[in-house]
């Protein structure tokens, strides 16, 4: 058994690669294998967003604070509150990330698959973040 006791484990930035704007990691899970599942409390800034990305085995956000947005390939940007979960499917093309005026902090959970949660892909555009006008 391991206990990481809350503001023991650094924050950090999430990588421009990956984002647009400013976004925070704080670890939640980060269990050894054999264990597949990771998580992190991820903190978007004001119109800060993920890039368009899968996961292998699928994601769960949990919105915890603030407001968001996400949207799968194809289909309309969705708004997410708190206590909002989102179950996104394995292999499904996605981006999520803060509202334009508020900030956003959700759970994310996934697993590994070959030691791999995320493939990342293009970064979102202003104008997909926006939406239609």
């Amino acid at each position: 058994m391991e206990i990481h006791r809350a503001g023991t484990r650094p924050s950090r930035p999430g990588p421009a690669d990956y984002f647009t704007g400013r976004v925070r990691f704080d670890p939640v899970i980060e269990a050894p294998d054999p264990a597949r599942i990771r998580a992190l409390s991820v903190t978007f800034e004001p119109g800060a967003r993920t890039a368009w990305h899968t996961h292998p085995l699928g994601q769960t956000l949990i919105v915890t604070a603030g407001a968001g947005r996400v949207q799968k390939d194809g289909e309309p940007i969705q708004e997410i509150r708190p206590g909002d979960v989102v179950w996104i499917a394995p292999g499904e093309r996605h981006w999520h990330g803060a509202g334009p005026e508020t900030a956003m902090t959700h759970v994310a959970m996934q697993e590994a698959e070959d030691g791999s949660t995320v493939t990342w892909e293009a970064h979102v555009t202003d104008e997909e973040y926006t939406g239609p006008s």
